[in-house]
């Protein structure tokens, strides 16, 4: 399993201030679905924030994004670990698979994968 990118996702009512501000820092607007927008740097572009208003199919908003390779095999590690399961493995209309658990510190972590 590898990680492909890791993204911090802040929730807010307050999209275009966010955008406005991290374009302060350099990044620019990779994606928008109107409920999420994803920001990232031109020159890496691996390094994300996301901003969002809360989650389209799921409970809760996540606090990180956490992208890697096989999402299923994640999905059954960590369902064998024990670990909160706060959100089901999906597939997502975006194109995403994933699925989302609670860490130690109470964090929600949606880890997903590009189908």
């Amino acid at each position: 399993m590898a990680v492909r990118r890791v993204v911090p996702n802040i929730k807010s009512a307050a999209a275009e201030e966010s955008r406005e501000f991290y374009g302060l820092l350099g990044f620019e607007e990779v994606m928008n679905h109107g409920w999420i927008m994803t920001l990232a740097s031109p020159s890496t572009p691996t390094a994300q924030v996301s901003v969002m208003v809360s989650d389209k199919t799921a409970p809760v908003a996540p606090d990180l994004s956490i992208e890697v390779d096989d999402v299923d095999a994640v999905h059954a590690v960590i369902r064998e670990s024990g670990a909160e399961i706060v959100h089901p493995l999906q597939d997502e209309e975006w194109g995403v698979r994933r699925f989302f658990v609670r860490d130690p510190n109470g964090r929600v972590v949606n880890v997903l994968g590009h189908r």
